[in-house]
């Protein structure tokens, strides 16, 4: 589609007589125009960083391009600030860095520091240092009792 409508730029609307100036766009910008144009200095992309606001998931994640990085658990269903550049994705809550990950160059991962989730039942003995992140499904923690027990505190099996 972007090619044909290029194309329909080049040699119809450039080519006709404009309604106003009287004159064909192609030729005026290229009588006037093309000449003073001048080459831009190199500089980076244009889109060089991205600021979002995402709510933290359930999962103690906010989504970003298809994947998923982990912010800490106390967080889960409050509205935080991502900025994405294309190297990191770091996660702002209140003014204060919560998260700061390597930007996944994959799609529908996960990218997950273990650290986030101390404090949360079942993760104490995986306690582990802030660098040791994965890419990853999280483990999630097994039940800490069994069944019967819920079921007696609740009245009965589901």
């Amino acid at each position: 589609m972007e090619a044909h409508l290029a194309q329909w730029t080049r040699e119809i609307a450039d080519q006709r007589v404009h309604g106003t100036t009287g004159e064909a766009p192609g030729l005026r910008f290229a009588r006037d125009e093309m000449g003073k144009l001048k080459p831009l200095p190199h500089c980076g992309s244009f889109m060089a960083a991205r600021e979002l606001t995402r709510r933290v998931g359930p999962d103690c994640a906010v989504k970003m391009d298809t994947n998923a990085y982990s912010v800490p658990w106390r967080l889960i269903g409050e509205r935080v600030r991502v900025m994405v550049t294309a190297e990191a994705v770091c996660v702002t809550h209140a003014g204060v860095e919560v998260a700061c990950h390597r930007r996944s160059a994959g799609q529908r991962g996960r990218i997950i520091d273990h650290a986030h989730f101390v404090g949360v039942a079942g993760a104490a003995g995986r306690v582990r240092t802030p660098t040791d992140v994965i890419e990853a499904p999280i483990e999630m923690p097994s039940l800490l009792r069994p069944l019967a027990e819920y079921e007696a505190v609740a009245g009965g099996a589901w």
